[in-house]
């Protein structure tokens, strides 16, 4: 069983953890084309986006980066680089490949401001969590809920597109895709996916 709710104090006294394992930032298309032969055979991809943030009411900035976490590996695609390619577009629209997310609605629709596609197999681990009774939603929440760990936000409004990332901006969007994979994983094991 798992907790319906969490407070933000019991969420803060949670041990901190991030993803440790290996990471693969994607710059190029030749890097992008290595990733894609990998994630085309994942039965599930954790996945996430980020953006330069905006500080004014009407102000949008494109996606800049998609994380995705496949077991043992999160690939950060670096699309104000390479691209929002047809094979990306074509993972979002593959049924057979489960995308695993929290609060991905926006996401998607930012995706498909950058190009045309349909998304199949996109599940938003919110939803699953609604659905059987959780009444915090959010990464923060649900990794608390289900993982029993707390992960930081601290890079969340940092500048997606900097020439180069930082350790912490590597960590911090490789967590959240991790995550996403690990909560999916979790709930799939407890007959709460089918």
């Amino acid at each position: 069983m798992f907790e319906k709710e969490i407070t933000k104090d019991q969420v803060n006294n949670l041990p901190l953890q991030r993803y440790e394992g290996k990471v693969v930032v994607v710059n190029t298309a030749g890097q992008l084309a290595s990733a894609l032969e990998e994630l085309q055979n994942a039965a599930v991809i954790g996945f996430d986006t980020e953006s330069k943030p905006t500080f004014y009411k009407g102000q949008y900035n494109p996606v800049a980066m998609i994380q995705m976490a496949i077991p043992g590996k999160v690939f950060l695609i670096r699309i104000s680089l390479t691209g929002f390619t047809q094979g990306l577009r074509d993972i979002f629209s593959n049924k057979k490949i489960v995308k695993a997310g929290i609060s991905i609605r926006d996401d998607i629709k930012d995706l498909q401001r950058l190009a045309a596609f349909t998304p199949q197999n996109v599940v938003d681990l919110n939803d699953v969590a609604s659905e059987i009774g959780v009444m915090n939603i959010g990464v923060r929440s649900l990794a608390g809920i289900f993982l029993g760990i707390r992960i930081s936000k601290g890079q969340q409004t940092s500048n997606w597109e900097r020439e180069t990332l930082s350790d912490s901006q590597i960590t911090y969007a490789a967590t959240d895709a991790w995550v996403c994979l690990e909560i999916y994983q979790k709930l799939e094991q407890k007959g709460y996916i089918y």
